[in-house]
């Protein structure tokens, strides 16, 4: 039987112990059902059992990330009955220790992550990756307390780095909850006859292409980055691309796009160059499946930019 686990992130003093405490007070949300509650980290805020409807959440608690394994996590489970799983997860430990030690039959249903607005630009600045480890598989991001000081737009760019679809929530300190309504809009323009892609947006622009490919299928793409030649690579094809950093620079993706063009012998490899191209939908064997394939028009060297490497922001 799959049992559903709900994921909580952040780092101490977030909101999460207050959230999960009320959501479970609930009882639209808890009917009574077997719960895990799970608790990765200790805060200020005790949960307090007793106001549970039903009494059937059991709290178990984990200190140590060694001891956060999958024996561990199935004892818990088998010793409750449980039918859900819910989790405070400690946000100096990434995610990736939680997925590794999860049951075969827990399934993550949701996933929320909790921040303090006060404090959230500056954790974002001073501790990125373990940020963007959890906002990258979230879907809402909850800043308690933002009051007006906050700049909202940072946060929305911050955020959207890491992810498009997660939505953002500000609680005041008054309790009253506003939804970011910022609008998404790409810095180029993917309808122009043209797609005019500037060297600060190449990161942008690749994600936008993987996730929707199939509205670039046809378009011409005008943008820069360099040449790679590979001899497993077919006559008159070449990979054209930049590196991308995601968080920080041991979090490096060469992010490349197979290129056809007849004239590929006179490119040089790691060549920068100006890149003119219509896109094509492919399936391709070098993908491993169908991908955008660029049939090149044209193109000129161009000199290598000061920041070499493409970044969100």
């Amino acid at each position: 039987m799959e049992i559903p686990v709900y994921l909580f992130t952040g780092f101490l003093e977030a909101g999460k112990t207050t959230f999960i405490q009320k959501t479970l007070e609930d009882d639209r949300f808890n009917q009574g059902e077997s719960t895990l509650l799970l608790v990765c980290e200790e805060g200020e805020e005790d949960y307090e059992p007793a106001n549970f409807p039903g009494r059937r959440v059991f709290v178990e608690k984990i200190e140590e990330i060694e001891a956060l394994v999958p024996a561990t996590l199935d004892r818990f489970c088998k010793k409750h009955a449980c039918e859900r799983v819910i989790v405070e997860y400690n946000g100096m430990w990434t995610l990736d220790a939680f997925y590794q030690a999860m049951p075969k039959d827990w399934m993550v249903y949701q996933e929320f992550m909790f921040a303090d607005g006060r404090s959230f630009l500056s954790y974002y600045d001073n501790l990125r990756e373990l940020m963007l480890d959890k906002l990258q598989s979230c879907e809402m991001l909850v800043l308690n307390r933002a009051g007006d000081e906050l700049d909202r737009m940072e946060v929305h760019k911050r955020v959207r780095a890491a992810n498009r679809r997660c939505d953002i929530a500000y609680e005041g300190e008054d309790g009253t909850v506003q939804y970011d309504e910022i609008p998404d809009e790409l810095p180029f323009d993917v309808n122009a006859p043209v797609i005019d892609v500037a060297q600060e947006h190449f990161a942008a622009w690749y994600r936008d292409i993987s996730e929707n490919m199939e509205q670039y299928d046809g378009k011409t793409v005008h943008l820069e980055g360099y040449v790679i030649l590979r001899e497993d690579l077919p006559e008159q094809t070449f990979i054209f691309g930049r590196q991308v950093m995601t968080c920080c620079a041991d979090d490096l993706t060469f992010a490349g796009v197979l290129s056809v063009w007849k004239q590929k012998a006179s490119l040089r490899h790691r060549e920068w160059v100006e890149l003119t191209a219509k896109i094509a939908l492919r399936q391709n064997k070098i993908y491993g499946r169908r991908g955008p394939v660029f049939q090149v028009l044209s193109i000129k060297p161009a000199a290598e930019p000061k920041q070499t490497i493409a970044t969100f922001y």
